[in-house]
């Protein structure tokens, strides 16, 4: 388990409106306060990210991931499956899921990153933006020495994970069987999504 004031500010400057760099088993995320609209948008501020472009949600476990999308059962049975993972799942937002964060779409990317670190962090802070920590358009971070200067002046705190694998996670939307983005575990998701039928 993680702990130590490095989490503890971190879940300080989240709780205060702010952004922290964390860790993922994928690559380094830029959190903020998912369900904060003002939060979200200093996300898209300092990423240079368009705001039509939607922004997934990181949470800590399934199960509060759950609490935020209207799930049917094959997509609760995938997730149960698939996270955490490396794995970005497409489901229909509830209400309490900001516009900010989606672009105004009906569904939102749900992430439960298989890292410790991270979910320690959002278990301490509730749902986070679950983003790449870099400039839109350039190279992903694996490494806290690799995020973008306009990242760090942004962030409020950087946690040191070590290296991370680099891959990006799958993006998959489970109620249409389509893979949006080929990434971590892709194949996996290919086969479970023609195996299971509704």
């Amino acid at each position: 388990m993680f702990g130590g004031p490095d989490l503890a500010a971190a879940a300080e400057v989240v709780a205060s409106g702010g952004l922290v760099v964390y860790p993922t088993e994928t690559v380094y995320g830029l959190g903020a306060d998912a369900l904060d609209p003002a939060a979200v948008e200093r996300v898209f501020a300092a990423k240079g990210r368009d705001r039509s472009e939607p922004i997934s949600l990181g949470v800590a476990d399934v199960e509060r991931a759950l609490k935020y999308v209207h799930a049917t059962e094959r997509e609760r049975t995938f997730v149960r499956h698939f996270l955490p993972g490396p794995v970005t799942v497409v489901l229909e937002r509830r209400d309490v899921v900001p516009d900010a964060l989606t672009g105004g779409h009906e569904r939102v990317g749900i992430r439960v990153p298989d890292h410790d670190l991270a979910r320690e962090l959002l278990a301490r802070t509730g749902p986070l933006t679950a983003t790449s920590a870099n400039v839109s358009g350039r190279e992903s971070a694996t490494r806290p020495e690799d995020v973008d200067p306009e990242i760090r002046d942004a962030a409020g705190a950087i946690l040191d994970g070590g290296e991370t694998a680099g891959a990006a996670s799958t993006v998959v939307d489970v109620n249409a069987g389509e893979i949006h983005r080929h990434g971590a575990d892709a194949d996996r998701i290919e086969n479970w999504l023609k195996t299971r039928s509704e």
